[in-house]
């Protein structure tokens, strides 16, 4: 470990009496006791909380029975946090993380980060509760708008189960369970209401806690024989393989893995910005820049290639659509256990994709049944694909470097040079990027160098995001950085007197353009589709008159807030003092006024080709 990540890390962990709670004695035991010895039997760390009276015996327990340690309580200032901080925690470690929202309305303002977390498919144990479900024990008015009849419903059409137990038996059965479903693939968040008045009912003991090794999430399920076997003939037969690494896991184990298929296939490989880094982008096979959407680039590969084979790919369906209309010439191999929690409500499964193998497994797991029935198959490919004399897959992927290094103007890629040369010799956690980021503005070698976007495509978990990756890599060797727009902090900005109080450092860095910009393309395409002035485009979309000031904002908190940046000629400076406060364990905010646009390649989808016309808004 380098000097200067053991300082940052000596900083991160220095106060180690933060909010233990003197030694307090107790009349009996309570309900609510039961929960507390649960989640210290699941070994649960950290657990995130916004305080209500619906848990107030939770909260009691969690303080004085547990003695504020595993779980350890993380005071968040708004329920989107508690849910953002534990998604952010499990992005690293794949394992759920838990968090505590006050009664309905507390669920109601944590519901976007479910729907996140959700969409991520990321391993989230959310506990509520409701108010005395015995009316009789309800307080005048306010236990009344704060008990619902059957609070899960708010988030069951997002969420993987959801239990309200009535006694303390059935909260250990109920707590066990759902901390088996979230994490178990495809992962996702659960959620336990506990009624109020049940948690402050006082037993005599203590109920025996089973031993929760037996009540694990299950193995993962291999795929079946006769598939690998038809999967890895199909591979090695192909002229032109394509893997389309999605969704997998953050073991550098299954990371080695797919390298090692790409080489022996001498297959193509392309990544997606919208999920977490499945791939080195410097390798000779990463074919393409990553991307939201497909670029052309990809699309020349896809249409190229005979067999792709898609390691849990996000919208299959469409990005092969995008690619080939409406018939798929390739033999398309799919591996995802996604389907499996797929319903009604929510479309976040996507099209549905044409598939000619499909193997009902985790991505990682079928790698590494592939890799051996491909040796037995014929082992390495005895003579290299097409690909190797194919221009396409070895073209230039993109300029690397600012694209305008001597101009005072700030773009996302002349930023995303300035922090990369900030950040050089950390092992840096780009937690995620802005909608502007382009793939090839960022070298990816390392499973934990990129994060991907928070599922859900809203806004609201851009800080709380970062917080929960960095509390989980704080006692590492990482340098935790994310980079988002001015709407997303915004929305996220109190997030950050968690991460001062708790002493996660964490950069973040805000690419500030005053707008709500990606709206402000939208309005453009209605325009011209509608023969409108695009001249118009922002109003309703600029965040100026008052200008905001994010970085008094951080400081209000107690974080270090440096800007406006406007010039990039003071650009490298200031990231480099950034840098040099987080590694003395500062939680450091920079707004950076960047030009509004947008990488060409994500925006081709999104807007109808048409003659550029003058903005002078």
């Amino acid at each position: 470990m380098s000097q200067q990540s053991q300082s940052r890390r000596n900083a991160a962990t220095g106060p180690a009496d933060l909010e233990r709670p003197r030694p307090s004695g107790s009349e009996g035991f309570w309900v609510s006791d039961v929960v507390t010895e649960v989640l210290k039997k699941l070994d649960i760390p950290f657990v995130a909380l916004n305080p209500g009276a619906s848990f107030r015996g939770l909260h009691d327990s969690l303080v004085n029975h547990g003695m504020n340690t595993n779980p350890q309580m993380l005071l968040c200032l708004h329920e989107e946090h508690v849910v953002s901080i534990a998604h952010g925690w499990a992005k690293v470690t794949e394992r759920p993380m838990a968090g505590i929202v006050h009664s309905n309305v507390g669920l109601m303002h944590a519901a976007m980060g479910v729907f996140n977390a959700w969409c991520d498919r990321t391993p989230i144990l959310l506990l509520g509760a409701t108010g005395p479900v015995d009316a009789a024990k309800r307080r005048p008015w306010i236990d009344w708008i704060h008990t619902a009849q059957d609070q899960g419903a708010l988030i069951r059409s997002y969420s993987k189960w959801d239990d309200q137990p009535a006694s303390p038996a059935a909260i250990i059965e109920a707590l066990l369970r759902a901390h088996m479903i979230a994490g178990t693939a495809p992962y996702g968040p659960t959620y336990v209401c506990l009624d109020a008045g049940l948690q402050e009912t006082k037993i005599d003991a203590l109920p025996s806690i089973p031993d929760v090794q037996r009540y694990r999430p299950p193995a993962v399920g291999e795929p079946a024989a006769g598939l690998i076997e038809q999967a890895a003939e199909l591979l090695l037969g192909a002229k032109t393989p394509l893997i389309l690494a999605g969704r997998v896991g953050r073991s550098e184990q299954a990371w080695t893995a797919r390298i090692r298929l790409a080489e022996t296939l001498d297959a193509a490989v392309l990544t997606d910005l919208k999920t977490a880094a499945a791939f080195p982008t410097t390798h000779r096979l990463h074919a393409a820049p990553a991307s939201t959407l497909p670029t052309p680039r990809a699309g020349e590969l896809l249409r190229e290639a005979d067999v792709i084979l898609s390691l849990d790919w996000i919208d299959l369906a469409g990005t092969l659509k995008m690619a080939f209309g409406a018939e798929v010439t390739a033999r398309v191999i799919q591996v995802s256990v996604d389907q499996t929690i797929h319903n009604g409500w929510s479309k976040d499964h996507q099209g549905l994709p044409p598939v000619d193998v499909y193997l009902m497994s985790e991505p990682d797991a079928a790698v590494a049944r592939l890799l051996p029935a491909i040796e037995r198959l014929g082992g390495r490919r005895a003579a290299k694909s097409a690909w190797a004399s194919n221009a396409v897959l070895h073209a230039k992927q993109g300029p690397r470097t600012a694209d305008d290094p001597k101009g005072e103007t700030i773009t996302v890629p002349t930023l995303a040079a300035a922090m990369k040369e900030a950040t050089r010799g950390e092992r840096v956690t780009l937690v995620r990027g802005p909608l502007a980021w382009a793939g090839h503005l960022w070298d990816i070698e390392h499973p934990l160098d990129y994060l991907g976007i928070d599922g859900g495509g809203g806004l609201g978990s851009g800080c709380g995001n970062a917080i929960g990756a960095a509390l989980a890599l704080r006692d590492s060797d990482r340098f935790v950085m994310s980079c988002f727009g001015d709407g997303e902090f915004l929305m996220s900005a109190t997030a950050l007197w968690t991460a001062v109080h708790y002493r996660i450092p964490c950069l973040i860095v805000v690419a500030n353009n005053n707008s709500f910009y990606n709206d402000e393309l939208h309005q453009e395409r209605m325009a011209r589709q509608r023969g409108r002035l695009v001249d118009n485009k922002w109003i309703g979309q600029r965040m100026s008159d008052p200008d905001i000031d994010l970085a008094m904002m951080a400081r209000s908190q107690g974080a270090i807030g440096i800007g406006p940046v406007r010039e990039n000629s003071k650009l490298a400076a200031v990231l480099l003092e950034a840098v040099d406060h987080v590694r003395q364990g500062q939680v450091t905010v920079v707004d950076v006024r960047v030009e509004p646009g947008y990488d060409p390649s994500t925006t081709k989808a999104m807007l109808q080709q048409a003659a550029p016309v003058k903005d002078r808004g």
